[in-house]
């Protein structure tokens, strides 16, 4: 039987299915492409050396979502298939429902109607909004302050809901900090269409040049440098920990989430010098006003998925940062 990855030409998608194929798994792309290139499964395919179909399909479209269900025998879905820009989910709320949420019940209703009962799903740290004391925990309540973060906690309730009805049915919610670098052989990484909106990829393209400077949002924060901090995971590392979670919920019933980050921060002043520091660049940035919303710290605990998943992060930030600048150097060549 085989591996639904929806989304599975994205950026975090992309890495897992990599590493399903390493691991000897049948893995099936579904994708909209429309913040990715179909062209991946074929750099897919030449790292692996392992062939995986990749259909053009939209979450939303339950005609042609049941026509990909008929044709394989799944046995798991993993659901990346969503938009995840937060200040757009702002901009534009109905598309993320749309998306996210009408996405993942298409998904869920075709599960139901073949049989698939094991789900691992993409969820984000967003989900917590702003927390007052770090590291979060996974029962920290959630309090998500844009419509991006709703539509996670949203599916959330949808798939906990489900698990409590069906006792036949296992899920796991991974709840990312923040996903950063590439794999090594620079073949896929994080390319959105348009502005990125995460810090890495900003910094990035001001070391390749591709824009003069960088905004640093903030220095007066409750923190060592007065910058904001985060917990940063290499996005290979992140696509371990699901395959640990594919093999936790192969033998547990019902639903749980686990945070997926290192358990560490790094302060945006100390990215900037890090990335300068590994890859011999010059980032310069600008320091202005606060961005509304933004918590000095946030920081994940990890011992849940250390627990279950016998899974933690290993790569370091300088390797995340070397793997970024390696990433973004391809990229801007191309």
């Amino acid at each position: 039987m085989s591996i639904l990855v929806t989304g599975g030409a994205g950026y975090i998608g992309s890495h897992v299915v990599v590493e399903l194929l390493n691991k000897g798994e049948k893995v099936v792309i579904l994708d909209n492409f429309c913040n990715s290139e179909r062209s991946t499964a074929d750099r897919i395919r030449q790292i692996t050396n392992k062939n995986v179909l990749d259909y053009l399909v939209d979450i939303t479209d339950a005609r042609a979502v049941d026509r990909i269900f008929a044709l394989h025998g799944f046995e798991c879905v993993i659901h990346f298939a969503a938009l995840k820009a937060v200040g757009e989910s702002v901009q534009n709320p109905f598309a993320y429902y749309h998306n996210n949420v009408a996405g993942m019940l298409v998904l869920l209703k075709a599960m139901q109607k073949y049989n698939v009962k094991q789900l691992v799903f993409s969820s984000s740290a967003t989900v917590y909004g702003i927390q007052d004391s770090n590291p979060i925990y996974e029962t920290a309540d959630r309090s998500a302050i844009s419509p991006y973060g709703q539509t996670k906690i949203m599916c959330e309730n949808i798939i906990s809901d489900l698990a409590k009805a069906d006792p036949k049915f296992s899920a796991i919610s991974l709840r990312y900090f923040n996903p950063v670098g590439a794999h090594s052989s620079y073949l896929i990484g994080e390319n959105p269409k348009g502005a990125p909106n995460n810090l890495m990829p900003i910094i990035a393209n001001v070391a390749t040049k591709k824009t003069q400077k960088m905004s640093v949002y903030g220095n007066d924060y409750d923190t060592f440098d007065g910058t904001c901090i985060r917990d940063y995971i290499h996005v290979v590392d992140l696509a371990v920990g699901h395959i640990h979670a594919l093999e936790y919920i192969r033998c547990h019933k019902g639903m749980t989430s686990v945070n997926l980050g290192t358990g560490s921060g790094v302060s945006v002043l100390q990215a900037i010098e890090t990335f300068e520091s590994v890859n011999d660049v010059r980032v310069p940035y600008d320091v202005i006003d606060r961005r509304k919303g933004d918590s000095a710290v946030l920081v994940a605990n990890v011992d849940k998925a250390k627990h279950i998943l016998n899974w933690q992060a290993k790569i370091d930030f300088n390797t995340m940062c070397r793997d970024q600048y390696g990433w973004a150097t391809r990229c801007n060549k191309v």
